[in-house]
């Protein structure tokens, strides 16, 4: 049976159009039966209900009356504002849009029906309907209908369980895969990728492998839109996928391409050893020969360097010894014949590059003389920064150790390949590693991807193209305006603005939802404080179709220098989010807070710190970014929490050597928190201190003193505060007690 037929039975859609209806019979022929057949019935429509909301100078409350508000679980999912059919639909998207992004109703969509038009909008879209059909017509955009607003279309406040990776087989569900667990990172564990070339970020090999192999199986094509380095097109080959990755700069491809190459291995220290004897032979041992060097070879582009510079154009980041000895090299090296060859030693001269130039700083091991290390500056402090101290690092030694590093890559990718029972030249026909924009991959085609995992560019944390002029300038590597306008970063030195990062973030996504094949995964690693960049990630990926499945917190290895000099504004650690690609996704639904935003912020902090004893800022940033996934208010929290450095610095107090927030010395939870997550907190706190004076105390001077500090919320009785208290103390004689002492693992060993 036509659903027409099913929900109107023979009606004359004629008599509608003579305008024989009213709103009321609108209701109850079209509108009525049309929610009962997508599964709203009873509870689960709330009918004029009224809402009060202030309006104009004076705050005048006005009284807002939406005809049909949709329940699931408890929260709001979309509102439909009934008319006569005289009535033009588009005359009243102002009005069902109000209702809909009233803070007590917020939901996901709104429509309008007048009897013969029914029009949906999403909220965050007001200007585009995503649905506009003649009821006559039904039939044919029914489907689209329930896939939109149909009570399973929806999802709120998931619980998810994390589990290690299932093991791969005949049955394997790409539909219904696990999330992972945090992953421990092995980040230096490997020599395909650590010590091989510098780069700006790099993810654990560790963690990108771990979710390749929960995701995908053996010979499907894993993509990264964002590149950079190479961890996900490396690790995807050496799970035995093949690999697809994508970047806007040629540094990065360059040293993807140059690491995967395959070589005969002698062929590359003979070519090795001619290269260093030709350099020796000629090397420039006075300021003539500097001067005869610099005349005779080729130099780089003398581009000019952003304006954080400390030096306006790349040949000011060299001495001119620096510039005769790395110009000497590249001569030697473009001469050798084989391609693949010359490409493995300008891997290894790049890798020079980074260390042989006025920005490069010793590390504390160099100094201390227990190791060779450093960094130029543009890696460690995002900017051309000139040492104070300039080391005369001796290229020779430099571009021995690079060779070094490469080799030894280049040898462990070689054996993993024969662990795949494959060879280098056929993995290597297995990687398609390409400069370019993720805002256009035409190049795939529609479905063509397992799985996506990336790893993309935060606002405006690192300027990549800015920052890699040394090396593309080095290495005749061409970046060109139209390059600039398309990568996603903000500021950088063509100060990009935030609504540009926002569009190519978006048209990313879009992309990248474009590619991917139906019931397959998006992992989408992400470090922000701002929230609306999570809220831009989470609003584009619902609007392309894409379901969220939940995020993961992941520790991403050693503290930054940029964390280090900044604990209270620099993340960490990052946030994996995870999508599938679904024919019909569901929508995560905003919740029904109760509250205002600013309570859910303390409320969310004070938890944290309860239940941890104290919470970094990892943790928190985590937690609410989570919850405002999961629970819908990311779009509140954007507006008003931006940056929650003042939020903290004003209503906590801060231990630089734990790096925790606490509640402020003597205070007390400002929200309801679990009874016994605040008599925990409490217990630990006061326990410390006795145990800092060398004093046992009573249970009476505990309840004394920790009593006063619990009165907000439900005040404990006495038994509960002793139940906590034999978790976390421990009883000295008849009525004594101390702090628990903690028992060793293998780790304090």
């Amino acid at each position: 049976m036509e659903i027409k037929t099913k929900l109107f039975g023979d009606l004359d859609f004629g008599e509608i159009e003579s305008k024989c209806f009213n709103e009321a019979e609108v209701r109850a022929v079209i509108i009525d039966p049309i929610l009962k057949e997508l599964g709203f019935t009873g509870e689960s429509v709330e009918r004029e209900k009224h809402f009060e909301t202030q309006v104009g100078s004076k705050k005048d409350k006005v009284t807002l009356i939406p005809d049909y508000l949709m329940k699931v679980e408890d929260s709001f999912a979309w509102v439909l504002e009934a008319k006569s059919p005289d009535k033009n639909v588009v005359d009243f998207v102002q009005q069902a849009y109000s209702y809909a992004t009233h803070m007590k109703i917020r939901c996901n969509y709104f429509a309008i029906c007048n009897g013969l038009e029914f029009v949906c909008f999403r909220t965050s879209e007001p200007d585009n309907a995503v649905l506009h059909f003649h009821i006559c017509e039904i039939d044919e955009h029914w489907q689209a209908l329930q896939n939109f607003l149909s009570p399973n279309c929806f999802q709120s406040g998931k619980k998810f369980e994390y589990e290690k990776p299932v093991p791969q087989g005949e049955n394997f569900d790409y539909l219904n895969r696990p999330l992972l667990k945090e992953i421990p990172v092995r980040k230096r564990t490997t020599k395909r990728h650590f010590g091989v070339h510098g780069y700006f970020t790099r993810q654990a090999w560790n963690v990108v492998a771990a979710y390749i192999n929960n995701f995908s199986q053996k010979g499907d094509v894993v993509f990264d839109p964002f590149g950079g380095s190479g961890v996900t097109p490396v690790e995807a080959l050496m799970c035995g996928r093949k690999a697809i990755s994508f970047d806007i700069n040629p540094m990065a491809v360059f040293i993807m391409r140059s690491l995967l190459v395959p070589v005969n291995f002698n062929e590359l220290e003979t070519a090795f050893d001619r290269v260093c004897k030709e350099y020796e032979k000629k090397e420039p041992k006075n300021n003539d020969d500097i001067k005869e060097i610099l005349q005779k070879y080729p130099l780089p582009k003398n581009l000019k360097l952003p304006k954080s510079s400390d030096v306006d154009s790349v040949h000011k980041l060299f001495s001119k010894k620096q510039l005769a000895q790395l110009a000497l090299l590249k001569s030697i090296v473009k001469k050798e014949k084989n391609k693949n060859i010359k490409e493995t030693l300008m891997l290894m001269f790049s890798g020079t590059i980074t260390r042989v130039n006025l920005t490069y700083h010793i590390s504390t091991a160099v100094k201390a003389g227990t190791g060779f290390g450093g960094n130029a500056a543009a890696f460690q402090y995002y900017r051309y920064r000139i040492a104070k101290k300039p080391d005369r690092v001796d290229v020779m030694q430099c571009f021995n150790i690079r060779y070094q590093k490469v080799f030894a890559a280049k040898k462990e990718i070689e054996g993993m390949c024969f662990l795949l029972q494959k060879t280098v030249e056929k993995m290597f026909e297995d990687a398609n590693i390409l400069k370019g924009t993720a805002t256009d991959l035409s190049f795939l085609d529609k479905e063509s991807v397992d799985y996506i995992y990336t790893d993309p560019p935060y606002g405006k944390k690192i300027p990549y193209l800015d920052l890699s002029i040394m090396w593309n300038a080095w290495l005749d590597l061409d970046v060109n305006e139209d390059d600039y306008l398309l990568e996603a970063i903000e500021g950088g030195e063509h100060d990009k603005t935030k609504e540009r990062y926002n569009y190519l973030m978006s048209k990313s996504i879009q992309e990248m939802y474009r590619v991917l094949k139906f019931d397959r995964w998006l992992s989408f690693v992400f470090a922000h404080k701002d929230p609306e960049f999570w809220h831009l990630i989470i609003d584009t990926c619902e609007k392309c179709g894409f379901e969220y499945m939940g995020a993961v917190p992941q520790k991403n290895g050693q503290t930054s220098f940029k964390k280090r000099q900044n604990p209270f504004t620099v993340l960490s650690g990052e946030l994996i989010i995870n999508f599938r690609k679904v024919k019909n996704a569901r929508t995560i639904l905003k919740a029904n807070l109760g509250m205002d935003i600013s309570e859910i912020v303390i409320q969310v902090i004070e938890g944290l710190i309860a239940k941890h004893d104290g919470a970094t800022l990892e943790q928190i940033n985590d937690e609410l970014i989570i919850k405002g996934l999961e629970l819908g208010f990311l779009d509140l929290l954007k507006k008003e929490y931006s940056d929650l450095t003042p939020v903290l610095s004003d209503k906590f107090d801060y231990d630089a050597k734990t790096e925790k927030y606490t509640i402020k010395k003597d205070g007390r939870f400002q929200t309801h928190i679990d009874v016994r997550l605040r008599i925990n907190f409490y217990l630990l706190s006061f326990l410390r201190r006795m145990e800092r004076e060398n004093k046992l105390v009573s249970f009476e001077e505990i309840v004394f003193n920790i009593m006063p500090l619990l009165k907000n919320g439900d005040t404990p009785e006495h038994q509960t505060i002793l139940s906590v208290l034999e978790d976390v103390g421990e009883k000295v004689g008849e009525d004594s007690w101390r702090l628990k002492k903690q028992e060793k693992t293998l780790f304090d060993v």
